[in-house]
């Protein structure tokens, strides 16, 4: 009896007390209140721009170094060697393709070719008149079937390849035969980088795996939190000086030490509620100037982020998760809703809004959504959901020229060596 009295008078203490501002053991409930208001919901509905912003503003490149080539680790392509939109002038055919997450897997490529893969898993090396070199596959009749999905790095013998079904190997990049091959714990998701006698993937439960060149032996790897469900994006790394910095699907972004695998930095750029919505959650590719890493998300938020620190530079309202690209101080992308957006680099400052879709008919706009783009000399060449690419003057932000390159959807486009190359249902297109 006395038990009793003693859980009711503890019961009605607990449903009659409010904070104590000392001790602070329970939260007042207007406190709570208030705190719930200030939390931003995910995926809030977008902020539409309307408008053009500073649209007579011209962006001459002119006297901005130009680069060549890719930088491949740090994922800034910069303005490449290209100029014009002339004919289709070559195509590098493969077995068609099923799945059009394919499409958002990058060639290698040669000085006297490229390489790429089919829904099989067949990799094929081609020259420059599209000829096949080799060809072979590496996976069972069963693999086959699971139609993986290859990531692709290369030295200057051999490529190394990681998958979607959790195999990883080697092959000697003049006969496509293989050096080696192992199984790994989990499925990759990124890009493959690679750094002397190194490469570095991401897995689907977020880790970063570093493993030998010479072997495939695993060398160290870092766990980062999970989510629920599994992402349909990418996950993204680079490696700028002595650390390997990526993102996980969550939006975390990591920094650890090349060598050893110990973490420099985190920077989390979501809430905790972020995980149970991890499937929509989408950012784009991290790219770096060497100083600072920069990307955005499509929660409209565009990331500045010091590499040494790992602490935010700046923040401005973008909404974009495909791959932005630095030249000089300039940063460029296309917003979620097709809109060219021009930052300064240094502060996050938009200094001109352009819309790209304005030549599409106002209905039909927002049922198409950019895949990416790639700067050459003077003109940006963005490709579209509807299998069309927007060829636009950098200097005015004027649409110049509309190609027709597929009736399904296609990859971003890629430069190399004076030529734009697009993957289509099939083939790898090229441009001259």
């Amino acid at each position: 009896m006395i038990k009793l009295i003693f859980l009711i008078f503890t019961l009605f203490f607990l449903s009659n007390c409010s904070i104590s501002e000392t001790a602070r053991i329970w939260d007042n409930k207007d406190e709570k209140t208030d705190n719930q208001k200030n939390i931003k919901k995910p995926f809030a509905k977008e902020k539409k721009i309307i408008t053009e912003f500073n649209p007579e503003l011209k962006i001459d490149l002119s006297k901005i170094e130009i680069n060549s080539y890719t930088i491949d680790n740090q994922n800034n392509y910069g303005s490449q060697n290209y100029s014009g939109f002339n004919d289709k002038i070559g195509s590098y055919k493969f077995s068609k393709i099923e799945d059009a997450n394919q499409l958002n897997y990058k060639p290698i490529f040669l000085n006297d070719g490229l390489i790429f893969f089919d829904k099989k898993g067949t990799i094929t090396r081609y020259d420059k008149n599209s000829k096949v070199i080799w060809k072979k596959n590496h996976y069972s009749k069963s693999e086959r079937k699971l139609s993986p999905k290859l990531y692709l790095a290369l030295d200057d013998q051999n490529l190394f390849v990681t998958d979607s079904i959790a195999k990883y190997y080697s092959i000697n990049i003049k006969t496509g035969e293989l050096n080696w091959l192992n199984n790994g714990n989990y499925s990759f998701n990124s890009d493959v980088k690679k750094r002397g006698n190194k490469f570095f993937v991401i897995d689907y439960k977020n880790t970063l795996r570093s493993f030998s060149g010479y072997d495939g032996s695993e060398l160290w790897n870092f766990q980062t939190e999970g989510s629920f469900a599994m992402s349909d994006s990418k996950n993204s790394l680079i490696i700028v000086g002595d650390l390997v910095i990526f993102n996980n699907s969550i939006g975390d972004i990591t920094a650890v030490n090349i060598e050893t695998g110990l973490i420099s930095w985190q920077l989390p750029t979501q809430s905790t509620n972020i995980i149970n919505e991890s499937y929509n959650f989408k950012t784009s590719k991290l790219v770096s100037d060497g100083k600072s890493i920069y990307f955005s998300n499509n929660k409209a938020e565009f990331y500045s982020v010091d590499i040494k620190t790992g602490l935010t530079n700046w923040i401005n309202e973008v909404n974009s998760n495909i791959m932005p690209t630095i030249i000089g101080n300039l940063i460029f992308t296309v917003s979620d809703n097709g809109y060219l957006f021009v930052l300064e680099k240094n502060n996050g400052n938009i200094i001109r809004v352009t819309n790209l879709y304005n030549i599409y008919k106002e209905k039909k706009r927002p049922y198409i959504k950019p895949i990416g783009f790639v700067i050459g000399k003077t003109n940006l060449y963005l490709t579209n959901s509807d299998g069309k690419m927007i060829v636009a003057d950098l200097i005015t932000g004027n649409t110049v020229n509309i190609v027709k390159v597929s009736s399904n959807l296609m990859s971003e486009p890629f430069i190399f060596n004076k030529n734009l190359f697009v993957i289509k249902n099939g083939s790898v297109v090229q441009y001259n």
